[in-house]
């Protein structure tokens, strides 16, 4: 216990770095998985913007890069990472890396949730005129809101796991911080100090998902 008083400072060092890490990642992330995910919605067959060439392309990279364990990706991206960022190590390549991984893990989820949007009440909006974009933006997201916050809290967990797990190319936050002072230095109580912060932290941020998504459904 005296070693994880005296390691406080790192701890809450790394507690920062977890939170800009994911947030910086999901953001991202987040805007690339939307993006996707509505061109994977839009041109299905009988959709707003039917293109069988684009919505198979864009099914075969998502059905190929979604699969790969984030361990193996993370290595496989590094020299694109360095391209992108200039660095294949440190924060800006693991941001730029989570960030590419959970846009073709989110954008599935988000076409998902757009199909449980009702076609009779797309077919209403057509039927009166509104053009695709304005079908997108006024009817079919506010209608999947609720799922779709329900959606990015699962990835949200996902992310913080991924943030621990590229603590292997130099990057801080605590999983590297349960690593170097606890896992290699034999103390079970630093390593569990780190794991308690991860839990409060996803809880928090499920409890507020939960909370957003009934007040959007109850609208």
């Amino acid at each position: 216990m005296d070693q994880l008083i005296d390691l406080l400072p790192q701890l809450a060092e790394a507690t920062g770095e977890t939170i800009y890490l994911v947030a910086l990642s999901l953001l991202f992330g987040g805007i690339g998985g939307l993006i996707v995910g509505l061109g994977l919605y839009v041109t299905r067959a009988g959709n707003l913007l039917p293109n069988r060439a684009v919505n198979g392309v864009l099914n075969v990279l998502v059905n190929t890069f979604r699969p790969i364990p984030f361990i193996i990706f993370l290595a496989a991206a590094q020299p694109l990472a360095r391209v992108v960022v200039g660095t294949g190590l440190g924060n800006s390549a693991i941001i730029f890396t989570i960030s590419l991984a959970a846009v073709f893990g989110i954008s599935r989820i988000v076409e998902q949730n757009l199909l449980t949007v009702q076609p009779g009440v797309i077919e209403a909006a057509r039927s009166v005129g509104a053009g695709p974009w304005r079908i997108i933006r006024t009817l079919l997201i506010p209608e999947a809101l609720g799922p779709l916050i329900l959606g990015y809290a699962f990835v949200f967990v996902a992310i913080v796991d991924m943030t621990a797990v590229a603590g292997l190319i130099g990057g801080g936050g605590l999983g590297n911080f349960a690593i170097q002072y606890g896992y290699r230095q034999f103390n079970p109580v630093v390593t569990w100090a780190a794991v308690i912060i991860i839990i409060l932290f996803v809880q928090l941020i499920q409890f507020l998902a939960n909370w957003l998504a009934r007040k959007v459904m109850r609208r």
